[in-house]
């Protein structure tokens, strides 16, 4: 992948460089075809060619005699130059403002050298015809310099093309390097990228910073935050997949024991010498058992419901002084309780909360029930409530240390509970009840003196 990536970069670089060479090429060849398709233009004071071409407007014939115009002196003048007129000859029949040391006689090859070339006085020599006569104009220390070259037209094309070709090769070469070195450095931490993708999605969760990040620090960070919340995910999936396979297991064993009873006392009622008070008495038995299992789906259904926060909470803002009040008498008065000492206290008049009525009664009860069922019969219970909000205290045997930190999970239950009773998911029924109405809970308890819980919510 890594080199694939490389490849593709640097070709497309190539390419580019290649048509980039190619269009220019075209432009020059057009730029030099253009050029020489055009004519020369009307005489201006630019240039020396133009310049001699254009002052045989300036000379007369008079009585066969070539002279010089006014005009034409006045241009001499402007342009710096000099001129003299030739016979067909070559011998100088006139002349104006030419230097003492000009020769007046020209041989053809004469003419032609000076053409070609300057002289020691750095005159530049430009030729122009005028009727049978012709003329010489020289500059002296003129801007313009003549160069003469010769070429054969088929070994220039090949030259040229040969000397295209180079430079198409060359460039091609170090546009492959550079682009080979540029395309390794950007594609290296893409393919970084898409091994931390790859990984990511085998769920190989981990946080590297590359050496060399380059323009995707942002994004290999992102990367990094990316493989944190899916660790998170991942270990918060585990754990939940372990208490899932935990609370099959538990809830799959408690409804064992009472399908086992119900099954067998039903075989017993199909025994015709079964008695009618031994027919009442398992009819009872199978009775309680279906409770108990009505019972227990009822909390599992209540427990997965609060955690995945499915459960809706119909709020009321509530006294919570005469709430806590009423439900103490309501626990009295159950005839199973009626003999326990249950004490009620409160150092206010009004404790406001806004919650669910029927699920917070449900949740305080279990933790009164809890004290209650397992601790001996002359415990002591006092509910209290203050500012700080509600305190729930006995005076029974305590949790071990070891026991506290687990006491509210499903189906636990600690080494000094020696009753079963119960589905194991009260208390982790009313953690969750408190928490999903945004409140906190605290236990303390120590072995022998006792056991306090204590609930507090935003009020």
């Amino acid at each position: 992948m890594k080199w694939k990536l490389t490849a593709r970069y640097l070709i497309s670089i190539l390419s580019i460089v290649f048509i980039v060479l190619v269009a220019n090429t075209i432009i020059l060849v057009g730029l030099m075809i253009y050029q020489s398709t055009q004519g020369v233009d009307e005489y201006e004071y630019s240039s020396g060619e133009n310049f001699t071409r254009s002052f045989s407007n300036h000379l007369r014939l008079e009585d066969n005699q070539p002279t010089i115009t006014d005009t034409g002196k006045n241009a001499l003048e402007e342009f710096g130059a000099w001129l003299q007129i030739l016979d067909a000859n070559g011998s100088v029949v006139s002349s104006y403002r030419a230097p003492e040391n000009a020769a007046s006689h020209y041989t053809p090859l004469e003419l032609v050298h000076k053409y070609k070339y300057m002289d020691d006085d750095f005159n530049t020599y430009y030729i122009g015809e005028f009727e049978e006569y012709s003329y010489l104009v020289g500059v002296p220390n003129s801007n313009e310099e003549r160069a003469v070259f010769m070429y054969n037209p088929s070994t220039f094309l090949t030259y040229t093309s040969q000397f295209l070709l180079v430079i198409i090769i060359v460039d091609l070469i170090i546009a492959a390097i550079v682009g080979f070195l540029f395309s390794t450095i950007l594609t290296k931490p893409v393919n970084r990228m898409i091994e931390r993708i790859s990984d990511l999605k085998e769920r190989k969760f981990y946080s590297k910073k590359p050496k060399r990040p380059g323009v995707f620090k942002h994004v290999f960070s992102n990367l990094n935050d990316v493989s944190k919340n899916l660790q998170a995910y991942e270990d918060e999936r585990q754990k939940l997949e372990k208490m899932r396979n935990e609370w099959i297991s538990n809830v799959s064993h408690d409804i064992k024991t009472p399908l086992s009873s119900i099954q067998g006392y039903a075989e017993l009622l199909r025994d015709d010498n079964v008695s009618s008070d031994e027919r009442l008495e398992y009819a009872e038995v199978i009775e309680r058992q279906s409770l108990y299992m009505k019972g227990l789906l009822e909390d599992f259904n209540l427990t997965m419901r609060l955690r995945n926060q499915e459960m809706p909470l119909h709020r009321q803002e509530t006294n919570m002084v005469r709430f806590v009040r009423e439900m103490v008498i309501d626990v009295l008065n159950d005839p199973q309780f009626r003999n326990n000492q249950v004490d009620f206290h409160s150092t206010i008049d009004n404790l406001n909360w806004e919650i669910d009525q029927h699920l917070m009664k449900r949740a305080l009860l279990n933790f009164i029930y809890n004290a209650l069922l397992h601790n001996d019969e002359n415990v002591e219970i006092t509910i209290q409530v203050t500012n700080d909000g509600i305190a729930i205290q006995d005076n029974g045997k305590g949790i071990a240390k070891e026991d506290q930190e687990q006491i509210f999970e499903r189906y636990y239950r600690g080494t000094n509970t020696k009753d079963t009773l119960g589905t194991g998911l009260g208390l982790a029924i009313s953690r969750d009840i408190i928490e999903a109405h945004g409140g906190e809970i605290r236990l303390t308890s120590e072995i022998g003196e006792g056991t306090v819980i204590n609930i507090w919510i935003q009020g």
